[in-house]
């Protein structure tokens, strides 16, 4: 692997600032930014093979299958702009998907450089997600962090500012559960292989940035020695 290549696997619970770090990240480095979502989509839109499969499954309500979502992952990290590095938003899911993206990675002579996980406690997550509140013009914000001037009404139209069902705490302590069932095989599985790397997403959106910043330049001074 080139000395300046960086293939990046990012995990954290829902509500955790993925978003802004991968945002940030493409922003400091040249990375082509997959998430499993987007990737899926592009494939149908493209009308690939595995992207028409992928779409069968999708128009039926029913998850995709490992093999196909695979075979996407592995099609996109090929892609042109993907080559001088990666990162990975909601792929791998499972034990298997990441047994075959090192069988893949391998293949290619290619290797994933990080496993960056955001990490942070349920009751934080609660905290953050249940207590947004949005107008009907879509503007959000929050009860705690970023609130109206006058409560539960939206500061530019005056309309009521509602709570999304999603955004309920029983519907979030759920989604937190499903993560953690998925995840934590995941997290084991790269701690094994010394490739993940923890940081603190209750300290603000800049100190995480920068913390993974010091770490990816850490990693590649390592592996230019």
């Amino acid at each position: 692997m080139s000395p300046l290549e960086l293939n990046l696997i990012l995990l954290g619970p829902p509500g955790a600032g993925k978003g802004t770090q991968a945002e940030r990240l493409r922003e400091d480095f040249p990375l082509a930014y997959v998430a499993t979502g987007d990737m899926l989509r592009e494939a149908r839109n493209q009308g690939t093979e595995l992207g028409l499969k992928a779409q069968e499954f999708m128009d039926r309500g029913d998850l995709v299958p490992d093999e196909v979502v695979i075979g996407i992952a592995l099609e996109r990290i090929q892609a042109d702009d993907a080559r001088d590095g990666f990162l990975l938003d909601g792929f791998p899911r499972t034990v298997p998907q990441a047994d075959a993206l090192d069988a893949a990675m391998a293949d290619l002579g290619r290797r994933i450089t990080a496993v960056l996980l955001v990490d942070v406690a349920d009751e934080e997550i609660v905290r953050r997600i249940s207590g947004r509140r949005v107008s009907k013009a879509g503007r959000t914000y929050h009860v705690d962090y970023d609130p109206p001037k006058h409560a539960g009404r939206c500061d530019v139209d005056g309309t009521q500012l509602v709570q999304r069902e999603d955004d309920k705490p029983d519907v979030v302590l759920a989604r937190l559960r499903k993560y953690h069932e998925a995840t934590s095989p995941l997290i084991d599985y790269y701690e094994r292989q010394g490739l993940l790397r923890r940081f603190d997403g209750s300290r603000s959106p800049v100190e995480v940035h920068d913390h993974i910043r010091a770490t990816l330049a850490t990693l590649r001074l390592e592996d230019e020695l």
